[in-house]
Parts: structure tokens; C-alpha cells; sequence
């Protein structure tokens, strides 16, 4: 069964049912230790960026925002065993030419990884999303009410808040995060997807 670390902040792994791992945005003190296949970087603020952080297999591809952006649109990647879609992200701190966030499809899930962004119009066209992370810190991002209705819009299945505060989690927040699909998972907490 696939499986998904919230390491911390921004920064999360996955693993696929064949053992492949994904990380995204590494920054957050934990385990990058279980070596990657894949990682994804939304963009290149420093607390998501990390990538040396991450133990890497031969042949471990990377994509960050450059690639996702690269000729002025968003791209999408197959790798054969997972499918990535870049989307729009944005916010007053955060340029649409320089962040995205990434739709991951594999395993028969699709999981939408927002970044650092705000409401956007692309989360108006999602659909059969099972997992979407959202931040929530009010600070470098939209807040747990404005987070809220975008769960509404996207109406995965479950909705986890993310980046919750820029010093650590922020029980405060997370409980000001209330659609119906919410599912609360804390740092370095493992769960079966």
C-alpha cells in the first residue's frame, strides 16, 4: 500500500506500492533517508529547496519549478509508474513565473501538493483529487479560512493542512482548518494512502 510521510513545513514523501519514493519541497529537519526516486521542488525559497538534504538513488530524477515552467507553460511529466501535472500557484509573496504546485497521480491515487500558494483558478478544474495538501499560515500563504474554502472547491476526498507555521506546526491553525474531508496529520506522522 503507498504510503505518505509529513515530514514537516512543506516537506513530504511518498512512497508507491512498487517501492518507489517521491519527495517534495525538502527543508524540514526528519528522514530523507530512504533514498530518492523522484523529487519535486514547487520552488526555490529556501524552506523548499533542500534537495541535498535527500538521500538519492542512481538515476533520481528532479523537476522543480524551472522544469515545470519551462517554455512559459505548465508541464506535465510521465515516469511511467507516476504521472506529474504542474499547476498554478500564487500570492502576494509568491510569483506564478517562479511556483507551481504539482498534481501526482500513480497508484491509482491522485494527490495534489499545492506548494505556497493561495486560491487559484486552477483548483476550479480539479477533479478526482484523493489527497490535497494545503498551507495554512496566514503569513506566506493563505490562511486557515481562505485554505478552508479551497478544500470546498477542490473537494478531494481528504484535505490535510500543511506549512503551518514558518517555526513549526501550529495546533492553533490546523483547528481554524475545518472543511468535512479534513484530515489532520502532524509531523514525521506516517500514514497508508
Amino acid at each position: 500500500m503507498a504510503k505518505m510521510t509529513y515530514i514537516g513545513h512543506g516537506s513530504l514523501r511518498f512512497v508507491a506500492d512498487e517501492g518507489k519514493t517521491v519527495y517534495v519541497d525538502p527543508y524540514w529537519e526528519g528522514d530523507y533517508s530512504l533514498p530518492a526516486d523522484l523529487i519535486l521542488v514547487t520552488h526555490q525559497h529556501h524552506d523548499h529547496n533542500q534537495v541535498d538534504k535527500v538521500t538519492q538513488q542512481a538515476g533520481c530524477r528532479i523537476i522543480t519549478e524551472a522544469d515545470a515552467l519551462a517554455g512559459g507553460t505548465h508541464n506535465s511529466f510521465d515516469l511511467g509508474w507516476i504521472q506529474i501535472d504542474s499547476v498554478l500557484a500564487n500570492n502576494k509573496n509568491h510569483d506564478p513565473k517562479l511556483c507551481v504546485g504539482y498534481i501526482l497521480a500513480f497508484d491509482g491515487l491522485k494527490i495534489y501538493c499545492a506548494g505556497d500558494t493561495s486560491t487559484t483558478a486552477d483548483m476550479k478544474k480539479m477533479r478526482g483529487i484523493d489527497y490535497a495538501l494545503l498551507p495554512i499560515d496566514g503569513i506566506y500563504n493563505m490562511d486557515a479560512a481562505e485554505a478552508t474554502q479551497c478544500a470546498h472547491t477542490i473537494d478531494a476526498k481528504r484535505s490535510i493542512p500543511i506549512h503551518t507555521d514558518p517555526t513549526g506546526y501550529s495546533e492553533d491553525k490546523v483547528a481554524q482548518f475545518t472543511p468535512k474531508s479534513r484530515l489532520v496529520i502532524r509531523h514525521s506522522e506516517t500514514i497508508d494512502l
